[in-house]
């Protein structure tokens, strides 16, 4: 008999009537809300979804974290509007939404449990961008290998039909420039598993593409708001994004509580090396740590 699955497909619908689905991991040693170390809420990047990441979850909610892994809208599960966003604000306030369910939906007997994000990859920016968007229920922030700074990009011809686009037919789909599997993971299996993802998104809309520029410049301002405890994880292989540059940017979050730790033999996605529980054992003891009743006070 298979074991059942480590986590729960659960749905939660925006204010604009858009569903949105997302996976509820709960371990039974945490026995609910009340004993878990923290919530943890993750976002994924642009082509990616919560099904990449199941072992990190599991790993995590074994810890005594709740888990909740949203499928951004477009993306994943979630097969209305594929590919489509109507302007970032509105991924914004999806997750903003979210926390405040999330938040209302916690036990009573441990009302001020702690509330971490994790943004992987162009997910990052969504989990940076909330410090300034609506901070309130974002107790710390994990960015892992996040896409402040892309090394790729779609060429000057393409930006310029996506651009035109935008104006005329913002529906309108294109190639995302990251279908190449080898980008995220030199590992065999995983390599495998990516080919064969239905649930990958491999082309975005005109206006998604766009609003993702738009969220860059909004970015701009953040670091001076960002004021919780925040990890960074970098990939020292990484192909996706300029370590270098993305460092800097973290440097100036405002945020004392700055840790940054590189994983230098590592491809872009953590979770996708032979060994992902190196980088889970920091993960995990650095949430640990910042969870502490200590550490919150």
């Amino acid at each position: 008999m298979a074991e059942p699955a480590p986590f729960a497909i659960e749905s939660f619908q925006a204010s604009d009537g858009y569903c949105l689905q997302y996976r509820r991991y709960v371990n039974a040693a945490t026995d609910g809300r009340a004993s878990a170390l923290a919530h943890v809420v993750c976002l994924h990047g642009i082509q990616s979804h919560a099904g990449w990441y199941e072992h990190s979850c599991r790993k995590l909610s074994e810890a005594g974290f709740m888990v909740s892994f949203l499928d951004r809208r477009g993306s994943g599960m979630n097969k209305e509007a594929r590919g489509d966003a109507p302007r970032f604000r509105r991924l914004l306030q999806d997750v903003a939404e979210f926390l405040e369910h999330l938040r209302k939906a916690m036990d009573p007997a441990s009302p001020g449990q702690p509330i971490f994000l994790i943004g992987i990859s162009w997910g990052g920016k969504v989990a940076a961008a909330l410090a300034r968007f609506q901070p309130r229920h974002i107790s710390g922030m994990v960015l892992l290998c996040p896409g402040f700074c892309p090394r790729v990009r779609p060429p000057l011809s393409e930006r310029l039909r996506i651009a035109w686009a935008r104006l005329v037919s913002p529906q309108r789909l294109f190639d995302i420039p990251l279908n190449d599997p080898q980008l995220f993971t030199s590992t065999p299996r995983w390599l495998e598993f990516l080919r064969g993802d239905s649930l990958s998104l491999h082309r975005a809309s005109a206006r998604f593409l766009v609003e993702s520029v738009r969220l860059d410049r909004y970015l701009k301002s953040v670091p001076a708001r960002v004021h919780v405890p925040v990890l960074l994880m970098v990939a020292g292989k990484d192909r996706i994004i300029d370590n270098a540059a993305t460092r800097r940017f973290v440097e100036k979050f405002a945020t004392p509580d700055r840790q940054v730790i590189e994983y230098p033999a590592a491809h872009h996605t953590l979770e996708f090396e032979p060994d992902p529980d190196c980088f889970l054992v920091d993960l995990i003891a650095w949430l640990r740590q910042r969870a502490s009743p200590g550490a919150r006070s």
